[in-house]
């Protein structure tokens, strides 16, 4: 196995790994290893099946299982879907291209804005593990960015860490979602389809390493102990520093990627693909750090069917 970088800053690519085969201890050393070094790790040609994808998961954590909208009956269509997968891209539960800017994407939109996976709930989340089933041509669109926010927090002038080291961020699912551009006022209607409450996180995390990241994506809108005002003004500070070129990957897919990127330490978002004409199929894994595999829905005492 091989591991060569793709940016100057993080993001490397891994080539000579069979994810078909069970994952013996070098190969999770390996990816242990380059996660801790680049924070994003590409493995192309991946062609595994869905039972293939959550095994090589579970080497590195407890999956964390998707939430189901309390009261809701298991989805009813002619698409298969496994109920430990997060589902992204473009097809509904019928298999049919929903097209961009309608009713049904308009929430996906939200991924659009640099995020953190799992920031809005209180899970000990690790890593995400996105594998392309259908993925279109480069020029349609459709590829995913990512930032390092350790390379972003070591670029900080000193007075700003020091200001911000012991800080805890507000984060809040729906609120960040109208901050990526959902139209009109939230609901409690919509809180209850999707009820996450408002959960705190340090702005400062430090990896094992030692090394120090931000963490404040999309999901993250304001600073416990600061008024609304200056804590929305900090957290977009801090946002857009983090964001910046130089510390942005992109990558554009081919059928059969996975990559895995470390949510404690990158935030990334998609591009969007305007064209209707193209298939994606994007299926994704959650680890967390520890814990039973459960949703963020009984982790967090809230009522599930």
């Amino acid at each position: 196995m091989d591991v060569s970088p793709l940016h100057p800053l993080f993001a490397a690519e891994l080539t000579g790994a069979d994810l078909t085969r069970e994952p013996d201890a070098e190969l999770v050393e390996t990816v242990e290893a380059a996660m801790a070094q680049y924070g994003v790790l590409v493995i192309r040609d991946a062609r595994i099946t869905d039972e293939q994808h959550k095994r090589f998961s579970r080497a590195f954590g407890p999956l964390e299982i998707p939430s189901r909208i309390p009261g809701a009956a298991r989805p009813q269509g002619k698409r298969a879907i496994d109920l430990e997968l997060f589902y992204a891209g473009n097809i509904d539960k019928d298999g049919e291209i929903i097209a961009y800017g309608t009713e049904g994407y308009k929430l996906a939109q939200g991924a659009e804005r640099f995020h953190t996976d799992s920031s809005f709930h209180a899970m000990p989340t690790k890593w995400s593990l996105l594998l392309g089933h259908e993925t279109p041509p480069p020029e349609a669109g459709g590829d995913t960015m990512f930032a390092d926010a350790r390379a972003a927090y070591d670029d900080l002038p000193g007075s700003t860490k020091g200001q911000i080291e012991d800080l805890i961020g507000i984060h809040d699912f729906w609120e960040g979602r109208r901050r990526a551009g959902l139209k009109g006022e939230i609901t409690p209607e919509m809180r209850k389809i999707i009820p996450f409450p408002r959960v705190d996180h340090p702005l400062v995390r430090q990896m094992q390493s030692g090394r120090k990241a931000l963490y404040v994506g999309g999901h993250c809108i304001g600073v416990i102990g600061l008024d609304e005002t200056l804590g929305e003004t900090l957290v977009e500070h801090l946002y857009t520093h983090a964001t910046q070129d130089k510390f942005v990957f992109r990558h554009h897919w081919r059928q059969y990627d996975l990559v895995i990127w470390d949510n404690r330490c990158t935030m990334h978002a998609a591009t969007p693909l305007l064209s209707n004409e193209y298939r994606r199929d994007m299926r994704r894994t959650t680890v967390n750090e520890s814990g039973p595999e459960m949703s963020a829905y009984e982790w967090m005492g809230l009522a599930e069917a």
